[in-house]
């Protein structure tokens, strides 16, 4: 067992825990490094391997997923290296005190060479289908699996709520991305917003992420303005009145104490000509009871709802009769079941391998996604080897990365929204359906399956 104890600290980052892309080598789990080491050793390191990350079943309740994370994983791969000082650094834990000499040498000489077949971001993909494929000398291949499971999870995890929100929601509705105070990290915040806004959302309110992604951000107000105004100035009103002057298209929050009262108040402005409303939101209570009244009040208003929602609860909504024209999505967006994507090595020199655990056996080989449209519907998948042809579908893998290049050209996020909305649209009712969803069927190529069976064999034996 590798120890885990170090004989010093060696500190070579700043203490605020920040990531730099300096930094992603070390950005990994400790036995990526240990198997480097040990491929270095045998003389394994070099050998061709092809590695696969997909999800062996979906998360609970979900019929399909929308891949995401393409971008990152590419940009993470172009930036990856080790500085003398991480070398240094991992010398002095003295866990690889019985390393060769020659790792050393392969990590300050390491780029990333390998080669990455992906989905486009924005394609829905379905359980034991490859989202990627990465193709490298082991011991490359090996060490990129902890941020490309990092990333892909995640970002797909928000990209498909997304979805799902925008399909129960429909297409009329505002949907903004809230969810920053409730994703996993600063840098998950980021990540979750890009997610949502490929995945059908129109905006975020997270600055930072709307800057880097060319975007403007959007959101309304808090319950501590109308708090702190009406204990000093003496009025909720004043308080929408003041903000209101500021920001005259934003919408006000109206549920702090009355949420009625608030709307009778707005309504009597509104009508008097004092004020050019734009929406209204409501944080709590019964959202279907308190919006049909505000929009009985403020009939020419948006109302848009917050407050723990989800693709779920706005189905409920909208069945209930709730008046609600748009809706702040955030705990459920960015937290909720997780994408439980794995990365397993499909082939070795050449060589087909899979794993036989119970209930974790995967498939050998390098595989190809093979997907059947009939009249713009998917009717069914086909997982088989690259070699296999099928006139009558269409190839989802695609080049991404050669010799350690990226080959995709830039894109938009309105493009990938669009991909987004166009998979989403292909699926089959059942598939898109909140309750007891049934994902197309995914189908194994007959090649595959005597390969499977080739190498079950061969495990059996012992060989």
């Amino acid at each position: 067992m590798v120890g885990i104890l170090t004989k010093q600290k060696t500190q070579i980052t700043s203490p605020e825990l920040t990531v730099t892309p300096d930094e992603y080598s070390l950005l990994t789990d400790l036995y990526q490094l240990t198997m480097a080491a040990c491929y270095v050793k045998e003389g394994l390191d070099t050998k061709r391997a092809s590695f696969e990350l997909f999800t062996r079943k979906l998360p609970d309740g979900f019929g399909y997923l929308v891949a995401m994370g393409l971008t990152q994983v590419l940009e993470y791969l172009e930036q990856l290296k080790f500085s003398p000082e991480q070398i240094q650094y991992l010398q002095s834990t003295g866990i690889f005190d019985h390393v060769s000499d020659r790792f050393w040498d392969t990590l300050l000489d390491f780029q990333f060479t390998g080669d990455v077949w992906a989905v486009p971001e924005g394609t829905v993909v379905f359980a034991n289908e490859p989202i990627l494929r990465v193709e490298a000398p082991l011991w490359q291949a090996q060490l990129v699996e902890t941020y490309l499971l990092n990333t892909i999870n995640y970002q797909t995890l928000v990209a498909t709520r997304a979805a799902r929100l925008r399909d129960i929601a429909g297409a009329e509705a505002t949907l903004l991305e809230f969810g920053t105070r409730r994703a996993f990290s600063p840098q998950a915040s980021l990540w979750a917003a890009r997610a949502a806004l490929a995945g059908g959302l129109d905006a975020t309110s997270n600055v930072l992420a709307a800057l880097k992604l060319g975007e403007k951000p959007s959101g309304t107000m808090a319950h501590s303005l109308v708090m702190a105004m009406k204990a000093i100035e003496g009025s909720e009103s004043d308080a929408f009145t003041a903000f209101h002057q500021s920001f005259p298209g934003a919408p006000l929050l109206i549920d702090t104490y009355d949420t009625v009262a608030a709307a009778t108040d707005l309504a009597s402005k509104v009508n008097a000509g004092e004020m050019e409303l734009s929406g209204v939101r409501l944080d709590s209570g019964d959202l279907v009871s308190l919006s049909q009244q505000v929009r009985s009040l403020l009939p020419d208003v948006q109302i848009f709802a917050s407050g723990d929602l989800d693709e779920y609860e706005i189905a409920r909504l909208k069945a209930a009769g709730a008046c609600i024209d748009g809706y702040g999505l955030g705990t459920r967006l960015v937290t909720g079941n997780p994408v439980n994507g794995v990365y397993k090595l499909v082939e070795i020199d050449g060589i087909p391998t899979m794993k036989q655990s119970s209930g974790k056996s995967t498939y050998p080989g390098c595989k190809q996604v093979f997907r059947r449209f009939v009249d713009g519907e998917i009717q069914s998948d086909t997982l088989g080897l690259v070699s296999d042809d099928f006139e009558d579908s269409q190839p989802l893998l695609q080049l991404v990365c050669q010799n350690g290049k990226n080959l995709q050209l830039p894109e938009t996020l309105a493009a990938i929204r669009h991909r987004t909305q166009t998979n989403v649209a292909s699926l089959p009712a059942i598939a898109r359906q909140l309750q007891n969803p049934q994902s197309p069927p995914v189908m194994v190529s007959e090649s595959l399956q005597k390969l499977t069976l080739k190498e079950e064999g061969r495990g059996k034996k012992g060989n």
